[in-house]
């Protein structure tokens, strides 16, 4: 019951912004190229899912975002842990490593494109250049904060490097990679659709484009408030795996 009370004070607010919206529409007889009432917005939401656009827009753009996520949350991870535990290494890389993650992903678009055309590969590509960082960096943070004498009792026991990081750093450091990957996957989302309205013909990113040069302000918004309720969903799946792989353990980091 505690559950179901914290969910209805948590649409409270939205539902009440959604009937005023819907009134103020109605009472002013809104009709523009850039804005529709919340009844126009679902109805053109429902017409979209019910003849199969959405959910194919939905389809290339999660290819796309859980491709290129789960490439730079490996690359990321395997960086970050290389650089926490070898700080000699770390120092000498530091420089070009800060250098090329300060070069915004969307800014190195035209190279992208040369490189892969547009379509799928561009998309993925990007997408994981723009979450090897955060992934790489908390990981670093997360390893470094692995206890020394954890380390040492390693050594001393014999474990190889692989076994010293498998049995040992990864354990103690994953709910903290985990928070690096929970955030970034809801990245990896904000990124591809970037992609998507910038320059690739496919996904919701396109979707809200062609919206727009239709003159279809029902539609496009509906995609608009889809993607908000599709990073909700994807959030909401990471934040139960979370839960339930460390309980809070990962949120008190």
């Amino acid at each position: 019951m505690n559950r179901l009370g914290d969910i209805a004070r948590a649409l409270a607010l939205p539902a009440a912004l959604l009937v005023a919206a819907e009134a103020v529409a109605r009472v002013t007889g809104m009709d523009s190229y850039t804005l529709a009432p919340p009844s126009r917005i679902l109805a053109a939401g429902a017409a979209a899912v019910a003849d199969g656009t959405m959910l194919q827009a939905t389809g290339q753009t999660l290819v796309s975002v859980l491709v290129g996520f789960a490439l730079g949350a490996m690359g990321g991870i395997l960086l970050g842990i290389i650089l926490g535990l070898q700080r000699p290494l770390d120092l000498v890389a530091e420089l070009p490593v800060e250098a090329v993650r300060a070069v915004p992903s969307i800014a190195l678009l035209p190279i992208w494109m040369i490189v892969y055309g547009l379509g799928y590969r561009m998309e993925i590509a990007v997408i994981a250049f723009s979450t090897i960082w955060p992934n790489m960096v908390l990981t670093r943070a997360a390893v470094r904060g692995v206890g020394p004498r954890l380390l040492e009792v390693s050594r001393v026991i014999g474990l190889t490097p692989i076994q010293r990081v498998w049995k040992i750093v990864l354990p103690a450091a994953l709910p903290r990679i985990f928070v690096a990957l929970r955030l970034s996957l809801g990245f990896s989302l904000i990124i591809g659709i970037t992609v998507e309205i910038v320059a690739n013909p496919q996904g919701l990113g396109s979707g809200i484009m062609l919206a727009r040069d239709g003159m279809d302000p029902g539609l496009m918004l509906a995609m608009l408030v889809w993607i908000g309720l599709l990073g909700v969903a994807l959030n909401a799946l990471m934040n139960s795996a979370q839960q339930r792989l460390f309980g809070r353990v990962a949120e008190g980091e």
